[in-house]
C-alpha cells in the first residue's frame, strides 16, 4: 500500500524529473541508439558553395538550404523520405543583394540573412511563406547578416550582423546584432558602444580589439546566436574577438561581454600535432603556445535550470590585402624572447613548432618587439560555459583529433592552422538522452557526445560527411517526417547534403 502511495505521490509530483533534467515532451520520447547513427540519404546541389546552412519546415517536410554556387538562392528540397531526398524548386535571391548566409524556420515563415552586393553596406532578411515561397517581407539590418535565427517562441529573428572589412581595409562597419520583432517586421539594431569604457578589463581577461585603428565598434564581429528556452535571452559569438556577449531580447540591451581566455597547450591533455611537414601526426605539448577559443557556433542547452553553452572553437583570423595578423612561427621576423623560450632556434624548424601559424596581434608582453608567448587561431575543441556566470565547465581537450585520427579522417595538411577545425555544434534530445553534434570542417566529419550532464560531456561516435561540413541540423523525432531523429549536414566544398538516422530502441 505504501509503495502505492508513494506512486501516486511522484504521478502527482514529478519534481524529482525535474531536478535531473528539463521536462521531455511526450511527443519526442521516441527511443534510438544514439551510437548507431549512420547515413540514410544525400542529395549533391551543385560544387562549391552549393551546400552551406539548412533549415527544416515540419509543416511541409521541406528543407531548405543555402546555395551560393551558380546564383545565390535556397534550394527548396523534399524530405518527406530521407533516404531519397529530391530537390523540387529554388528562390533566386539574387534581386536582394549578394550572398545568402543562412536561414531558419518557425511556424511556416522562413527567414533568411542576406548581404549586401557591397558587404560593407546593410544587408536584409527576408521572409518567405515556406508552403507558397512568396515573400512576405523585406528587413533592412546591419552589415553582412552572418547568421539568423528564430526565437524558440517565434516572435523574435535574430542575426549577427558581422561587419567585416573590406580588402583593403579602409572602410570597415560596426559589428552588430539585429532584433526583429516578428508581429510587426519593426526591427532595432545594436551595436557595443555601452561596454567601450570596459575595454582594458575586457582587454586583461583576453577580449581583443585589433586591426588599423583598433576602432571598439568597427572591430567587433558578431558571428553565431544561440536563444534560451524562455526566448528571453540570446548569446552571441564575437569570434575573432574571442568572446560571448550576453543579449537580453524582450529589452533590446546587451548585458555584458564574456572573455573566454587561452586554451594552454603546454597543459597535460592539451597536447597538438603543430606541424604539417613533418612527415608524421603526433601530438605533443607546446610550452608557452596558447589558443584562442573564438567560437563560431554555439548552442545551448538548460539543465538543473542552468544554460549551458556549447560552443565549437573553430578559430578565424583577419587575413585582407590591408592587413594580416598570422605569421609562422619559423618566419625570420617571427622573433622568440630568449628567455621565454631558451631553445628558439630549434622550436623555430619544421619538425618543431615552425610551421605552426600564429597571430602578430598577441604575445609580446613586455614591448620590447619580441614574443614572450605565442598565441594561435582556436581551440581544436568544443566547449561547455555556464551560461549565467561565463564559467568554462568543460572543454574536449584535444579529443577530437585524436577521434579524428583513430577514424582514419584526420588532416595533417591543417596541423599547422587549427587542427580538424570544429566549426558547427548544435544539441538535441534523442529519447532520454541529450546530445550534441560537433561539425569537423578539415576532417569532414561530425562527433556525437552524450551531454545528458553537460558538465560532462562524453564521446559517443565520429561520422564522415561531405566535404568541409559547414552546417549541422539536428531534427527531432517529434518534428520529423518518419517520426525519428534525423541528423542533416550540408558541406560547403561539395555541395552535398547528407541525411542521418539512428535505430530505434
Amino acid at each position: 500500500m505504501r509503495r502505492i502511495l508513494v506512486l501516486l505521490s511522484c504521478l502527482t509530483c514529478f519534481s524529482c524529473l525535474k531536478e535531473e533534467t528539463d521536462p521531455i515532451p511526450l511527443e519526442n520520447t521516441v527511443n534510438e541508439d544514439i551510437a548507431s547513427y549512420q547515413e540514410v540519404g544525400s542529395i549533391g546541389l551543385g560544387g562549391l558553395g552549393a551546400a552551406e546552412i539548412t533549415a527544416f519546415d515540419p509543416a511541409t517536410k521541406q528543407l531548405f538550404a543555402v546555395n551560393n554556387s551558380a546564383v545565390n538562392k535556397i534550394d527548396v528540397i523534399d524530405l518527406s523520405n530521407p533516404a531519397a531526398p529530391t530537390l523540387v524548386k529554388s528562390i533566386t535571391l539574387t534581386t536582394y543583394g549578394g550572398y545568402v548566409n543562412s536561414v531558419d524556420v518557425y511556424d511556416g515563415k522562413l527567414a533568411a540573412a542576406i548581404e549586401s552586393t557591397n558587404k560593407q553596406q546593410n544587408g536584409k532578411v527576408v521572409v518567405f511563406n515556406t508552403t507558397t515561397l512568396a515573400e512576405v517581407k523585406v528587413i533592412e539590418v546591419g552589415a553582412l547578416p552572418d547568421m539568423v535565427t528564430f526565437s524558440k517562441d517565434g516572435k523574435y529573428i535574430l542575426t549577427a550582423n558581422e561587419g567585416e572589412p573590406n580588402d583593403a581595409y579602409t572602410t570597415d562597419p560596426e559589428g552588430t546584432v539585429s532584433i526583429i520583432k516578428v508581429a510587426d517586421y519593426s526591427v532595432k539594431t545594436l551595436n557595443f558602444a555601452a561596454f567601450e569604457s570596459q575595454l582594458a578589463t575586457l582587454t586583461a581577461k583576453g577580449f581583443r580589439i585589433y586591426g588599423p585603428g583598433k576602432n571598439f565598434l568597427k572591430d567587433i564581429e558578431p558571428e553565431y546566436i544561440t536563444v534560451s528556452d524562455d526566448s528571453k535571452t540570446a548569446w552571441v559569438t564575437l569570434q575573432e574577438n574571442n568572446a560571448i556577449a550576453e543579449l537580453d531580447i524582450v529589452g533590446g540591451v546587451f548585458k555584458k561581454i564574456t572573455p573566454l581566455g587561452f586554451k594552454n597547450y603546454g597543459a597535460a591533455g592539451n597536447e597538438i600535432d603543430p606541424s604539417d611537414k613533418d612527415s608524421k601526426i603526433e601530438f605533443r605539448l607546446a610550452d608557452n603556445v596558447f589558443g584562442m577559443y573564438q567560437p563560431d557556433a554555439i548552442s545551448q542547452y538548460t539543465y538543473n535550470g542552468i544554460p549551458y553553452l556549447f560552443t565549437a572553437n573553430e578559430g578565424d583570423a583577419r587575413e585582407y590585402t590591408g592587413f594580416t595578423e598570422m605569421r609562422r612561427v619559423g618566419a625570420s621576423a617571427h622573433v622568440l624572447d630568449a628567455t621565454k623560450f631558451p631553445t628558439a632556434s630549434t622550436l623555430k624548424t619544421d619538425a618543431q613548432i615552425g610551421r605552426l601559424n600564429t597571430t602578430t596581434t598577441l604575445g609580446d608582453t613586455d614591448g620590447d618587439g619580441d614574443f614572450d608567448a605565442i598565441y594561435t587561431l582556436g581551440a581544436r575543441s568544443f566547449s561547455v560555459w555556464n551560461g549565467l556566470t561565463g564559467d568554462q565547465v568543460f572543454d574536449s581537450k584535444n579529443e577530437l583529433d585524436k577521434k579524428a585520427l583513430e577514424s582514419s579522417v584526420y588532416d595533417d595538411g591543417r596541423s599547422d592552422d587549427k587542427g580538424t577545425e570544429p566549426e558547427a555544434v548544435t544539441v538535441g534530445r534523442v529519447g532520454s538522452k541529450q546530445i550534441a553534434i560537433v561539425g569537423l570542417e578539415r576532417a569532414d566529419a561530425f562527433a556525437i557526445y552524450d551531454i545528458s550532464t553537460p558538465t560532462s560531456p562524453v564521446f559517443v561516435k565520429l561520422i564522415k560527411t561531405g566535404d568541409a561540413p559547414e552546417g549541422v541540423l539536428f531534427i527531432p523525432a517529434s518534428k520529423s517526417p518518419i517520426q525519428q531523429s534525423l541528423i542533416v549536414v550540408s558541406s560547403e566544398n561539395d555541395g552535398f547534403v547528407k541525411i542521418y538516422k539512428a535505430t530505434k530502441l
